[in-house]
């Protein structure tokens, strides 16, 4: 018998330093890519037997962690990982930045689909490397890849590394076998490495996995680098704890001591035991978010075709953001939420962070209580049919 969980009822956030509920008492933020839903029970009881223990020394990796990691992805993603070939980092972040700094050069190109998840710009901009932005195309609502363009931005001699988001965030995309071998084929012939984050990778539409590069083939597994966590799925963004491998012995050695270098690669003490308990007994509050947060997809589209026709909007398969089309409204969606956040109090995502394909999209974290979404549906329906 599956457990039921309450995730109308979602904490209050006020008052506890939340980056996302730092905000005015009349705001309702709808932005950062962090839940309102309390975790899995399991999660806070080991970090409170982790807790009760009266010291907080230096923290290691142990057989558990990998074991966990492994279990996981074999079991949910049919992906079989030597637990030796993980290797342990704060975040996802830290390790695309890592990753920058080793396989390229200063100067040097690297390669992102667009809009893509905007910190992939700082993690290349802010090491002296160049942004090739890869405009996705769009049809019909759905997202594919521009081949002809791809191939020659990664056919430039100045291009060494390319960034996949697997799951693609924000438009959440989930890419298919056939278009990951291409990538894979595609950088291969031309020496580029490719770092795959595929921290949104369990955050799916029920019914519904995501391909996991490193599974699609052995040109991918040799040339890449994987970067997976459970934070993003169970809601411990704040625990700082993530893990990147690679079949590739080579890049593996490679990422691992650029990790080191940057000291971003030893866990705090409850990094750990926190992973271990989501991997190990987080899968039915997993598959019940999964589906609580589709039926608010599912209302969202409903409302909106009812209320406001005219902002775009297609149910992704994969992460807990609504990217919404505002094209009828405005041409800068910068400008757009300013003022929505100014004369609503709905505080959400403009899509030109993303890139310049998402001048006229926002980003709406449905994450939340079916309150908090109504509410949020409410305010912005209201702001554009003014």
């Amino acid at each position: 018998m599956s457990r039921v969980f309450d995730f109308d009822s979602v904490p209050d956030r006020r008052g506890t330093a939340s980056v996302k509920w730092d905000v005015k008492a009349n705001e309702l933020p709808m932005w950062v890519a962090d839940m309102d839903f309390g975790v899995a029970p399991e999660i806070t009881e080991a970090i409170n037997s982790r807790a009760a223990h009266p010291v907080f020394g230096y923290t290691d990796i142990n057989s558990e962690w990998r074991d966990a990691y492994v279990r996981w992805w074999r079991d949910r993603h049919s992906l079989e990982i030597d637990g030796r070939d993980l290797v342990f980092v704060t975040g996802v972040v830290p390790a695309i930045s890592s990753a920058v700094r080793k396989f390229t050069s200063p100067g040097e190109n690297v390669v992102i689909m667009t809009p893509v998840y905007n910190i992939f710009y700082n993690s290349i901009l802010n090491n002296g490397r160049n942004v090739v932005e890869r405009p996705l195309l769009r049809k019909d609502g759905g997202y594919s890849v521009d081949w002809e363009g791809f191939e020659r931005d990664v056919c430039d001699p100045q291009t060494t590394l390319f960034i996949l988001c697997n799951p693609h965030n924000p438009v959440g995309k989930i890419w298919d076998r056939e278009t990951l071998a291409r990538i894979g084929e595609t950088c291969k012939a031309n020496g580029v490495t490719v770092i795959s984050d595929e921290i949104h990778c369990d955050v799916v539409t029920p019914g519904k996995s995501y391909v996991p590069f490193a599974s699609v083939s052995d040109t991918c597994r040799e040339i890449s680098v994987t970067c997976i966590a459970p934070t993003k799925a169970f809601n411990i963004a704040g625990i700082q704890t993530a893990a990147v491998f690679s079949r590739n012995g080579f890049l593996r050695h490679k990422i691992w001591r650029q990790i080191n270098t940057d000291e971003c690669g030893e866990p705090n003490v409850f990094a750990v035991p926190a992973a271990v308990a989501a991997f190990r007994y987080g899968g039915d509050w997993l598959d019940s978010m999964n589906a609580y947060v589709y039926e608010n997809k599912k209302f969202v589209g409903e409302y909106l075709a009812k209320s406001s026709p005219g902002i775009g909007y297609d149910i992704a398969d994969a992460t807990y953001l609504a990217w919404l089309d505002v094209s009828r409204y405005t041409s800068d969606s910068q400008k757009f939420c300013d003022a929505l956040r100014r004369e609503t109090g709905l505080f959400v995502s403009n899509g030109k962070q993303y890139g310049k394909t998402g001048e006229t999209f926002i980003r709406v974290n449905l994450a939340t209580s079916r309150a908090n979404v109504e509410d949020g549906m409410e305010r912005l329906c209201k702001f554009v049919n003014k």
